[in-house]
């Protein structure tokens, strides 16, 4: 009876837990509930359920509870609280034992008699009573129950219910249409354009040319304007209803240019630079006849746009980058690596296999060839015209890309959201096939916004102070792809948002004239999602202003570099076109090589961009200027937190980069609350805005996530801290790794093992 063993649920004692309770005098435990959703129902559960927390024989940490699947996630209520995890990033809409039914990838069923294992589909039949549930995430999660003690009908059919439920037969049965419409109803006039009406700061939808008209100002492209040819998608069923084109194109010209393109995807505008070069992304022609007179014209009216006239250069992507299915297959081994694999008996096996994955060869790749197309915008002052066959991919990646890196706005939180609803949802990325939110066509899945995340998170890590979000936002940002009750991720094209939720509204009683945001709302209002806290976990303590200096691991820096570490450039080779006819520089090679020059060029043969990158990388970076980023694969690393944050072995208490943000939020909102008392003692000056009410703001109204400790508080950290921050790795199913696997130096910061030849040919 007081064996070491942890006692499972019995009904050995027959005295009701109330009696039993009055008789010892002790309160009875808290019975936890599960929390729903307003039109969540439950679909099908199984008591005496046990979720496997370690991967070892001993089941001493393991929880029991009740396993419920309904129409919006899977949840385990657990029979005790777990203890309550202190800073740690809680979601409003799910709970911390929740998985909703759009993040699950695969449902596995094993038979622990004969070790069979069945991947369950939709309306599919188990000839086995289930002894154990896997569920695989698509957020890199593996969950793993087992059905020791609960009913095998009960267990069978939980099992059935999760895989059905989580195969939708069409995009109006997921639970985002059914919530959405009862919170309409309940919170009228709540929204507005993904923001409250009472104020706040908001994004722009870029559903309406007033948001295109202040883009174009904001840049400076007088040259161009908001053309309207495709309302109500008369022109191309994948673009959205406004565009932004030449002034010298007429709208009848633009009509007549339209049929020759794929889906009749007229060039689209992304962005401007003040010398006036602009950034254009283009659709492949239809038409190979017309091919050439097609892109003249094009052309010549991108070059009247110029102000100094200048000649337009196109990149070919297609012809320079992987492919989405060589994408997928890329991610998918980077995942099995990181979340199935046992750890190898040595470091340096486990980072071959990283590398062999050749996910950051991708992710490099990507990096490359915008670090190029920056080059041609703002070192060769000509315009760049990105070609994709269907423009809503690889086009999404890059452009986004190259406006990071060239425009400070963007780098902002309001700023990025923008890029993102202006380079990826108005532009026609294929979220819900890409997704594979209804598990239809698996050749069609890719993760190419999980990929531009990966390039942006690069950026941050290496220029922490220039972008005032956070790698948890990016996570986070990530992780909401995987949760249907936002617009933002779950239609191909505006016109299809357009048309579903035209029909939803009719079928919820919605009046016409209410505005998309209003009906189903954006992913951008992040307080359908967490406590104003919590959301100060997106802010950058280290992040600064023009002509501030940089706080980087405690130190402050200026970023200049030495001539040991930065003497030599990197070679970038021309993937580019000029009016259509290729350039005498050497072409990115696809395979191999990345085009890295082994040793620096004497100056009589140094081309003008390596000339371009050997003078920036000589100067301090301007963190609000342009950013160009290393390419070299020691300075591509893996992005442990997206990666590695489940993985417990992998999990580094008390360490990893949270350490550090602890430690700058902590100065960063002393020095902010002295400055709001500084305020308040010297009174508002007359050209400064007013200051905050005397005691300073609120505690819940801070900045930072973590406020400056007093003096006579001890200076350590909290116990909660670990490199997987503000995730808790607790409760996803542990591998037995191999005894003294040395995987916590790679880390902790160890560079990536090469191969000689990757070497030879990936060099300075």
């Amino acid at each position: 009876m007081f064996s070491g063993k942890p006692m499972k649920p019995t009904f050995k004692c027959y005295l009701p837990p109330a009696q039993n309770d009055v008789k010892n005098n002790i309160e009875p435990p808290v019975k936890l509930e599960p929390k729903f959703l307003p039109g969540e129902i439950i679909v099908n559960e199984v008591n005496f359920v046990r979720k496997c927390i370690v991967g070892t024989d001993s089941s001493q940490s393991d929880l029991w509870g009740r396993l419920i699947c309904t129409n919006f996630k899977v949840s385990f209520i657990p029979q005790e609280p777990p203890p309550k995890q202190k800073s740690q990033l809680s979601h409003l809409l799910l709970g911390q034992q929740d998985i909703s039914l759009t993040c699950l990838d695969q449902v596995v069923t094993v038979n622990d008699t004969r070790g069979k294992k069945k991947v369950l589909g939709s309306n599919q039949k188990l000839k086995f009573n289930p002894m154990e549930l896997i569920l695989y995430c698509k957020d890199l999660r593996v969950i793993r129950f087992c059905f020791d003690e609960a009913g095998p009908e009960s267990a069978k059919k939980v099992c059935l219910a999760i895989a059905h439920y989580s195969h939708p037969a069409d995009l109006h049965l997921l639970f985002g249409f059914e919530y959405q419409g009862l919170r309409y109803h309940q919170s009228k006039g709540d929204l507005v354009n993904g923001s409250n009406p009472n104020g706040g700061i908001q994004t722009p939808m870029f559903d309406r040319p007033s948001d295109w008209d202040r883009e174009i100002k904001r840049t400076g492209a007088s040259e161009w304007r908001v053309c309207s040819i495709n309302e109500k998608y008369v022109v191309s069923e994948s673009l959205p209803e406004y565009v932004v084109v030449p002034v010298s194109l007429t709208d009848q010209e633009l009509k007549q240019l339209s049929p020759l393109f794929n889906d009749g995807r007229v060039p689209l505008w992304c962005w401007n630079h003040r010398n006036g070069s602009a950034l254009v992304r283009m659709a492949g022609q239809t038409e190979p006849l017309a091919q050439r007179k097609t892109e003249l014209k094009i052309f010549t009216a991108i070059t009247r746009s110029h102000p100094q006239r200048r000649e337009v250069t196109f990149t070919d992507l297609d012809r320079n980058l992987p492919n989405i299915q060589e994408i997928q297959g890329a991610f998918v081994k980077a995942r099995q690596i990181c979340t199935l694999d046992p750890f190898e008996e040595s470091e340096e096996r486990w980072l071959s296999s990283m590398e062999n994955s050749r996910w950051l060869e991708y992710v490099r790749m990507f990096l490359k060839v915008s670090a190029e197309t920056v080059y041609n915008l703002d070192g060769k002052n000509v315009s760049v015209v990105l070609l994709e066959e269907e423009d809503r991919d690889l086009n999404c990646v890059v452009s986004s890309l190259v406006q990071l890196m060239l425009d400070p706005h963007y780098r902002s939180l309001n700023g990025f959201q923008s890029l993102v609803q202006k380079e990826w949802v108005m532009a026609g990325h294929r979220f819900l096939d890409r997704c594979n939110h209804l598990k239809k066509n698996d050749n069609k899945e890719s993760p190419l916004f999980t990929l531009f995340l990966d390039c942006v998170w690069q950026l941050t890590n290496q220029y922490p102070a220039a972008f005032e979000f956070t790698e948890a936002y990016l996570t986070v940002l990530s992780d909401s792809m995987w949760i249907p009750l936002f617009s933002t991720f779950l239609f191909n094209s505006s016109k299809q948002c357009t048309q579903l939720l035209q029909d939803f509204a009719k079928s919820k009683a919605i009046p016409p004239g209410e505005t998309h945001t209003a009906i189903f709302p954006p992913v951008w209002k992040w307080s359908q999602q967490f406590s104003a806290r919590d959301q100060t976990l997106f802010n950058n303590p280290m992040y600064v202003g023009k002509g501030a200096a940089c706080v980087q691991n405690g130190e402050v820096k200026t970023f200049q570099r030495t001539k040991k570490a930065f003497s030599s450039t990197v070679r970038i080779s021309s993937t580019s076109q000029r009016n259509g006819v290729k350039g005498d520089e050497e072409t990115l090679q696809r395979r191999g090589s990345l085009g890295l020059k082994a040793e620096f060029s004497p100056v009589k043969d140094e081309s003008p961009s390596e000339r371009f990158f050997r003078d920036w990388f000589s100067r301090p970076a301007d963190q609000q200027g342009v950013l160009i980023p290393y390419v070299l694969p020691s300075h591509v690393v893996l992005w442990k937190l997206f990666f590695l944050r489940w993985v417990p072995e992998a999990c580094i208490p008390h360490g990893g980069p949270a350490t550090v943000y602890h430690k700058v939020s902590q100065l960063v909102d002393e020095i902010e609350t002295l400055q709001n008392k500084l305020r308040q003692y010297k009174g508002p000056s007359p050209h400064s805005t007013p200051g905050p009410r005397p005691g300073g703001p609120p505690s819940d109204q801070r900045r930072m996530y973590f406020k400056a400790s007093s003096p006579d508080d001890p200076p350590t950290s909290p116990n909660v801290l670990n490199s997987s921050f503000p995730f808790n790795p607790v409760g996803n199913l542990c591998r037995r790794g191999v005894p003294g696997t040395p995987i916590s130096k790679f880390l902790n910061g160890a560079k990536t093992w090469l191969s000689t030849e990757t070497l030879a040919n990936d060099t300075f």
